[in-house]
């Protein structure tokens, strides 16, 4: 059931993408979600670990969170891009994480990598390596509302 529901999912993903509705592209669309999905089975046979990601509640709340703070970061680089002295100044950073599960330090370090501004290049069992255009977008990551909100999760 898990990789029908995959499958819907990615399908329904496609379809509101696109937009076209044409036999042909609405055939090629359930070739493209049946692939994806017997690639994802293919990769779940392989490591042993099916992929653990439920939509629940806490999980739209997250995206819709990630969500807004994409657009924020989005504002704030055109906002130092436009200003005419160039306000970047880029760092390098350890950051000191609590994630545990492998889920949870892949969802943590891709939302930072998504949220414009930061860059996550290292990811290690304890801590990443993380690139930002300024360091207040560090500081920002180190409060860490975004860790809280992944650890919440239970993933």
């Amino acid at each position: 059931m898990h990789y029908a529901s995959a499958a819907i999912m990615l399908y329904s993903f496609w379809l509101v993408l696109s937009g076209h509705f044409s036999p042909l592209l609405l055939f090629l669309g359930v070739v493209s979600a049946l692939s994806a999905t017997w690639i994802l089975y293919r990769m779940d046979r392989i490591d042993g670990e099916p992929f653990g990601l439920r939509l629940t509640p806490r999980l739209l709340s997250y995206a819709g969170w990630l969500l807004w703070n994409v657009i924020k970061s989005n504002i704030d680089v055109a906002r130092r891009i436009w200003d005419p002295r160039l306000p970047i100044t880029p760092v390098w950073s350890r950051l000191d994480t609590s994630v545990t599960t492998p889920m949870q330090r892949t969802l943590y370090a891709n939302s930072i990598t998504l949220t414009p501004g930061t860059l996550t290049t290292d990811v290690r069992a304890d801590h990443f390596l993380v690139h930002a255009l300024s360091r207040k977008d560090v500081n920002d990551l180190r409060r860490g509302e975004m860790e809280r909100r992944i650890r919440r999760l239970r993933i």
